[in-house]
């Protein structure tokens, strides 16, 4: 049997700069759409995640 933490949060990206956090996730603020779809994917290529879409301007990352 495997235990552990398999689903976790990896980062939020917006462009939302009144958006802070409270926990130890990351966030990464772009200045643009376009640079915060590119910085998405790159983040989620590098950490093996998958990108959400949040419809409310920002993504958050997860590992499933």
């Amino acid at each position: 049997m495997d235990f552990g933490i398999t689903e976790s949060i990896i980062a939020i990206i917006t462009t939302d700069r009144s958006m802070i956090s409270t926990t130890t996730v990351p966030i990464f603020y772009a200045k643009s759409e376009d640079e915060k779809e590119k910085l998405s994917l790159l983040v989620a290529k590098i950490t093996k995640g998958m990108v959400h879409d949040l419809e409310n301007g920002s993504y958050v990352i997860v590992r499933h």
